[in-house]
């Protein structure tokens, strides 16, 4: 199989999927995203009550799925404290796997996106292993390697009432034969705590460390407390120095690059042997920077073609997008 990649292109990774056409992380979505030309697609997993890793953009659902119309599950809504902020709604770790089957999808941002949301309470949320069954079918179909780069979510969260991650990920990457090193796979976290542990499970992957604008990890918070050091500290040139030895790569808010010198903190990863990537390049004036909107609604498609050529511009190694359709003509123009 080849990779359709223009020399000096980033790799091309689907967000969720395709959710600019389709509610995020569902099979559709990923189907989409898989004929549009993606290298890779990006889950987000999280656990059940019985450790089922399901792809949920969080452990809270309720802007995702139908679970507000079920009243069998009336009584699970609920308010926790997730990474230092209040969450009310309803939490996959509250659920059995069985629940969760009988639930459907939707669109999470519907008033942007009311094509996509056209699709809702059409298909039900899928777990990690019916990611990996769905890759491995559409690389066979499309002639080509799809890869994945894979999103761990709040595992300190998880930790604190039970559930390893960690062991989780690398049971279902083992026993789908995606722990070897024998398929394209990133893992990725904004906690590099579960990186560690899932290299030291011997799980083959380029690890990347996600980084917020600011603020702390909450590891570090778990950790160290009032301590703790923040997103920003590790891009200094000895907290670079310390992820070179640690990581494969990062992984930015796009609006690290937008800003004066974006390019070169690209560089500076680069000297170490970092790669880059960035989020989350979305064409709608909601997303785009101020320079690039244009007039309308939130909904409207801005100047993205400008803003993506600027990020592409400071030698990104990959970028997330939300239209791989779109993706696709800009960043392998």
């Amino acid at each position: 199989m080849t990779r359709r990649i223009p020399l000096g292109a980033p790799l091309l990774i689907g967000h969720r999927g395709a959710p600019g056409h389709r509610p995020e992380h569902t099979a559709s979505s990923y189907r989409l995203a898989f004929a549009m030309g993606v290298d890779a697609v990006e889950p987000d997993v999280v656990a059940t009550r019985d450790g089922v890793l399901v792809i949920r953009h969080e452990n809270e659902i309720s802007a995702t799925t139908d679970v507000s119309e079920h009243p069998e599950f009336a009584d699970r809504r609920t308010t926790k404290r997730i990474d230092g902020a209040d969450l009310t709604g309803w939490f996959t770790e509250d659920f059995t796997w069985n629940e969760l089957r009988t639930l459907r999808c939707r669109e999470r941002l519907p008033a942007l996106r009311p094509a996509s949301a056209a699709h809702d309470d059409t298909e039900p949320i899928l777990r990690l292993a019916d990611l990996l069954a769905l890759v491995a079918a559409a690389s066979a179909e499309h002639g080509r390697e799809i890869g994945i780069v894979l999103e761990i979510k709040h595992p300190t969260f998880f930790a604190g009432i039970g559930q390893d991650l960690a062991v989780l990920v690398a049971h279902e990457l083992r026993r789908a034969g995606w722990a070897s090193g024998g398929h394209p796979l990133w893992i990725e976290s904004f906690e590099r705590t579960v990186l560690d542990d899932l290299r030291g499970h011997g799980v083959r992957a380029q690890y990347v460390y996600l980084l917020e604008a600011e603020g702390p990890p909450a590891d570090l918070v778990a950790r160290d407390g009032a301590a703790a050091a923040t997103y920003a500290d590790a891009l200094t040139a000895d907290g670079l120095d310390a992820l070179a030895v640690a990581v494969d790569g990062i992984s930015v808010d796009k609006r690290m690059l937008l800003e004066p010198g974006g390019d070169a903190l690209v560089a500076r990863a680069h000297e170490r042997g970092l790669r880059v990537f960035t989020w989350t390049c979305r064409p709608e004036n909601a997303f785009l920077d101020p320079r690039f909107q244009r007039a309308g609604a939130p909904a409207a498609f801005g100047d993205y073609r400008a803003e993506w050529a600027r990020i592409a511009g400071t030698g990104v190694d990959g970028v997330f997008v939300d239209h791989p359709d779109l993706g696709d003509t800009v960043f392998r123009a």
